[in-house]
């Protein structure tokens, strides 16, 4: 829906239901945005060099997120309206964060959901940190310079994840796999690995997603799965 439509409608309507009504503008303006400058054949994010789709810099993609209210300055991030699920209060950074790389935000959310519980300051004991548990030296790799940060996280694990869709084809199973048990492996097995752990990974991250979809229709952008 566009801001006129919205502009043209505002009178009596209740202001919780206007500011649903200008999230969900916002993200179709995202989501067009991707759609625009993606290139036909490459993949789920129509780049083939893993970059996203738009070019845009790590910078310029926090800064779009700032500009809406959406991310905090520390480790907790600005709560839009009302949470519902898991991780609810960061559904427009997850909506935002996919539709800026090109990928399925119910996955990106299943991703987050099976990597943290959405828990900010989720860290291992092999050292990765925050919402999508970015190991050190891949977090640098993104420009994610705060991994706890989850305007930062988020960002940079979707960038990963849009990384991993490009390498392999766009097959999301594949692409989790990557992110789990890294992209070398997958490459040797020709596909998911035959890691109990990563195979239970990628079940449980779908099986998240599955429910993301169900609870949140009108964050279904169309792109495949």
């Amino acid at each position: 829906m566009s801001t006129q439509a919205l502009t043209a409608t505002a009178g009596g309507v209740p202001a919780g239901e206007m500011a649903v009504l200008q999230r969900v503008a916002q993200l179709q303006a995202l989501i067009e945005e991707t759609r625009q400058v993606a290139s036909p054949g490459s993949g789920a994010i129509g780049a083939g060099s893993g970059a996203p789709a738009a070019g845009t810099s790590f910078a310029t993609a926090l800064a779009s997120a700032s500009s809406t209210g959406l991310a905090g300055s520390g480790a907790q991030p600005a709560v839009q309206g009302s949470a519902s699920g898991p991780g609810g209060e960061y559904d427009v950074l997850v909506e935002q964060a996919a539709a800026r790389n090109g990928l399925d935000p119910a996955v990106l959310h299943g991703l987050i959901q099976q990597e943290s519980g959405f828990d900010p300051n989720a860290t291992s004991g092999a050292g990765a940190a925050g919402l999508t548990q970015l190991m050190p030296a891949t977090a640098s790799s993104l420009g994610v310079s705060n991994p706890l940060n989850p305007a930062e996280s988020i960002e940079g694990g979707a960038r990963y994840l849009a990384q991993m869709m490009s390498r392999f084809g766009g097959n999301t199973e594949d692409a989790l796999a990557a992110y789990n048990a890294g992209p070398g492996a997958v490459s040797q097995y020709g596909g998911i690995p035959p890691y109990a752990e990563t195979q239970s990974y990628v079940s449980k991250v779908l099986g998240y997603a599955e429910t993301y979809r169900q609870s949140h229709p009108a964050a279904v952008t169309g792109i495949p799965a």
